[in-house]
C-alpha cells in the first residue's frame, strides 16, 4: 500500500507534468508572444523535480516542505485568475482569457499538492 508520501511525491511529478503541459498550450495560444505564459510549466518542472526528489532521497520531510512553498507562491500568483474565470463564466470580458484559465489550472493543482502535502505532513507525525 502507498504511503501518503508516495502519493504526494508522485502527484507533484504528475501535476507538475500537467503544468508544464497547460503553460506550453498558452504559450502557443498567445501565438508565442507572452513569455509569462510559460510560468506554470516553470512551476511544473520544479513540481516534477521536488516530486523526483521525494521519491528518490531520505530528505522527504524537506522536499514535502518545498513542495508546500512552491504551492503557496503559485496559489498566490495564480489567485487573479479564478476571479478573470469568473468573469468569463458570467459573461464579462477580461484582457488576457487564456491566462484566466492558465492560472485557475494553475491554483487548483497548488490548492491540490497543499492537501496532499497536509495529509502528508499529518500522517508523518
Amino acid at each position: 500500500m502507498a504511503t501518503a508520501d508516495d502519493v504526494t511525491f508522485n502527484a507533484g511529478v504528475w501535476t507538475g507534468s500537467l503544468l508544464v503541459l497547460v503553460g506550453v498550450v498558452a504559450y502557443v495560444l498567445t501565438d508565442y508572444a507572452s513569455l509569462t505564459a510559460l510560468i506554470p510549466s516553470l512551476f511544473g518542472l520544479l513540481f516534477v523535480v521536488l516530486g523526483r526528489l521525494g521519491l528518490n532521497t531520505d530528505r522527504q520531510r524537506a522536499v514535502r516542505y518545498g513542495l508546500a512553498a512552491l504551492a503557496l507562491i503559485g496559489l498566490a500568483g495564480s489567485a487573479q485568475g479564478v476571479v478573470d474565470l469568473a468573469t468569463i463564466a458570467t459573461g464579462g470580458t477580461v484582457e488576457r482569457p487564456i491566462a484566466a484559465v492558465s492560472q485557475s489550472v494553475m491554483v487548483v493543482v497548488c490548492v491540490f499538492v497543499l492537501a496532499l502535502v497536509g495529509r502528508s505532513l499529518a500522517e508523518a507525525r
